[in-house]
């Protein structure tokens, strides 16, 4: 049977990062999917190189996805335009 991870790509800097959270494994690269490959590189070589022990000690089954927004009146000038340009 195929475990299907999770991937949260993000604009960092002049680039993207890519993060599988049930593994704690990452990428980055350029452009949106250059990390995406990377990471299913980088994903490949840990359950090639890792043993069982340090698989199942880092496996989290349960990953939540979902979208959260500060507060305006909490929140910096330089994190609502981050905001604004998630639209």
């Amino acid at each position: 049977m195929i475990k299907q991870l999770t991937a949260i790509i993000e604009r960092e800097g002049d680039g993207y990062v890519a993060l599988c959270p049930e593994v704690d494994v990452a990428s980055q690269g350029e452009s949106v999917g250059e990390p995406r490959a990377n990471l299913n590189e980088a994903l490949e070589l840990f359950l090639e190189m890792a043993s069982a022990q340090e698989i199942q000690a880092r496996l989290h089954d349960e990953v939540q996805e979902s979208r959260s927004h500060a507060p305006r009146g909490n929140a910096s000038p330089d994190a609502l335009r981050r905001i604004r340009n998630l639209h």
